[in-house]
């Protein structure tokens, strides 16, 4: 299963997403290669485009990213409530495969 916490609601300071779905082990991972391009577009976002540098690592099954200030989380608002808009309507679609958790910062 894919668990994606996300820190903070408004502003949303960052996320950490684990795991697999194994939902087809034989063969491609459509449900995690979804969650991981839009993990990925995020922080490429974040990092190259709004030019913060957060926390950030990606490893296999693994990414985490935390903004470190309000100021920056407020700036990068509107893409971290599009993941999580994106993320939850995927956890809804396949509440087997992908969990969505809210934590304060």
């Amino acid at each position: 299963m894919i668990t994606v916490e996300f820190f903070g609601s408004e502003p949303v300071y960052g996320f950490h997403i684990t795991g697999h779905s194994d939902v087809n082990p034989d063969g491609p991972e459509v449900i995690c290669a979804g969650v991981s391009s839009a993990a990925y577009m995020t922080a490429n976002l974040i990092t190259e485009v709004i030019g913060i540098q957060p926390e950030l690592t990606a490893e296999d099954g693994d990414m985490y990213l935390k903004l470190k200030t309000e100021q920056e989380a407020r700036r990068c608002d509107d893409v971290m409530q599009g993941l999580k808009l994106h993320l939850s309507s995927l956890a809804e679609q396949y509440p087997k495969y992908i969990k969505v958790t809210y934590s304060e910062v």
